[in-house]
Parts: structure tokens; sequence; C-alpha cells
């Protein structure tokens, strides 16, 4: 059998992907054959294992007859679904970097809780305050939207302060230990009831500008909002608008409605960063020694489940994102 490696493979790469396909698959390497001979290359793939198909396949058609299409970042939002043959299955690598996306997930929180960020520019200004509250977050509801890997990983790592666990997931059943989980259609009641509420949600069709002004105005005044997810989740201006008119809501941001992972510069439209109960970080949540090897293992072990047992984990539906 053979896979083919569509992006740029390091030698660190290589070696990981030579370790998990070893006596399973032959492996190629796209972007070490020359261009005129790429599209005979993918004839006969079993799979192809791509961080931007589009950008490093470029003809998409070229994939007809390839059975599985593995994707090495968790969200697949920029995969251009429409010019993949029907037929070809689309795998994401949701859940690969969770861990360290949920331990940035707490630091977010808990630096906004205790006003770090403000107490600290305040103090290099001279100004000693002692007297504005923090906030405690041990045994306060923690809502969950998007309880996959992510999502687990943040109520793993919340346990120790015996938050209550508001989940939403899209077949409302879990096997972890949660006060609740529901769907999207129990939206409204997640919002109400946490203290904290954390995005870890796919940007879909349906996910796409799910929290505005009304969503917001459903939370509690004192809430602390975290996005890891996308900011397309969001509505810009709703959220500005509310962390301005609400000092004692909080939200904490690790992705942008306009940002070099995009393709563009990064910007924001308001000043969100004129705001103490603000916190933004550039999309590194992830970002840590090692993780996309890790990350990278993950995925060439579900091309290799493939292979062997016809088993994939993280199948994409098309028609979440077409």
């Amino acid at each position: 059998m053979k896979v083919v490696v569509s992006f740029d493979a390091k030698e660190d790469h290589k070696r990981v992907i030579g370790e998990v396909l070893k006596g399973v698959a032959e492996v190629v390497y796209l972007r070490e054959i020359p261009e005129e001979k790429r599209a005979e290359a993918l004839k006969g793939a079993e799979a192809v294992i791509s961080i931007y198909p589009d950008a490093e396949i470029g003809d998409l058609s070229l994939l007809k007859g390839v059975k599985l299409l593995q994707i090495i970042w968790a969200g697949v939002d920029h995969v251009p679904f429409g010019e993949i043959p029907e037929g070809v299955i689309v795998a994401s690598n949701a859940g690969a970097y969770a861990e360290p996306m949920a331990e940035h997930v707490m630091g977010m929180v808990l630096a906004l809780a205790k006003r770090l960020l403000p107490n600290h520019l305040k103090l290099a200004k001279g100004i000693y305050d002692r007297v504005s509250l923090n906030k405690e977050i041990r045994g306060k509801n923690l809502g969950i939207l998007g309880f996959g890997g992510i999502g687990k990983a943040v109520a793993r790592a919340f346990r120790c302060f015996d938050m209550k666990v508001f989940a939403i997931n899209r077949s409302g059943r879990t096997d972890e230990p949660v006060a609740f989980v529901g769907t999207l259609k129990d939206l409204d009641h997640v919002l109400k009831v946490s203290d904290v509420l954390v995005i870890s949600l796919p940007l879909t069709k349906e996910t796409r500008n799910l929290i505005t002004r009304r969503e917001l105005n459903l939370m509690k005044r004192d809430a602390i909002l975290i996005n890891v997810a996308r900011a397309e989740i969001i509505n810009q201006r709703d959220l500005y608008e509310h962390l301005k008119e609400n000092p004692n809501f909080q939200a904490g941001l690790d992705v942008w409605w306009r940002e070099p992972f995009k393709g563009e510069p990064f910007s924001v439209d308001y000043p969100f960063f004129e705001l103490e109960n603000f916190l933004g970080s550039p999309h590194n949540s992830n970002i840590v020694p090692g993780m996309f090897e890790r990350a990278l293992r993950r995925a060439v072990e579900n091309v290799r489940d493939f292979l062997t047992t016809g088993r994939v984990r993280n199948v994409v539906r098309r028609e979440d994102y077409i």
C-alpha cells in the first residue's frame, strides 16, 4: 500500500511517519518529487497526509481514487471540501492538541479571575490596588461548548477546583462525569448557568456566529468566556460591546477574526486591548515543544489503523462545511 505525504516533511517528521507505517505502507513525499510527476505519484495511493491540501496538492481532483485524506490540524474549516472528490474520507486530527490547550485555558481563566494582568500594569505605574476583588472559581459551574478531545481535557484540568461541568456536544451523551450534557439545542441553558464558559467547538455552518449579543446577554454578568476554537464562532462587535458595557464580565481569546494563520495580518475591528476585562494570546495555545510531532504521530496512527483494520477516527461530515 502507498501513503503520500503532501506537506514539506522535515527529518523529525519523517522519523515519526516511518516508525508508525513501518511494514504497513510505502511512504512517498510529494514535495520531493518534480511537480510534473506529482499527479502520477498520487495514483494508487490509499491515503494522503496533509496540512493544507489545496496549497500542497493543487488540483484536488487528483485525489480521485484515494480512500483517506488525513488532515494534521484539529480544525478543518480551511479545507475546500467542494473540490475533494466524492468517496474520499476526510479525517481531522481532533483532540491531538488537547492537553496543552487545556493548560492554556486554565491559565487564561486564572489570569482573568485573579486580575493578574490589570494588577501587574497598575503596580508598574505605582498603583497599589489591594481593594479590588478577585474571583473565586472553586465549586462554580464550568460550561464547555464542544465536548471532544479539548473539552474533555479542559474538564479534567478543572476537576481540582470541584467545578460542575455543563457540556455541549453533537450527541448529547458522554461517559465523562458531568453535571449536564446536551446538544446545541440546550445552548441557552448552559449559557445561563455557566460561571466559566469555554468554547472548543469546530467552526461549521451551524456554529459560525453562534454567540451574538443575544447569547451573551443570557450569561451571568460576572462570567468568564474563553475561546480557543475559532473566532468566527463569536460575533466580534457584540463581544466588544458586551465587555465594554459589563466590566465584571471577562473574556480571553486565543483565536482571532483576522490573523496570519488565515493568510492576513492580525488586526481587530474594536479596541479590545484597552479593556481591563479582556485577555488575548496569539493563537499559540498548542505551541509547545514537540507538539507537532506528537500530533503528527496521532494522525499517522489513524492512517495506519485505517489501512490495517478499516477503522478511522474523526471522520469529518462534509455537509457541516458545504
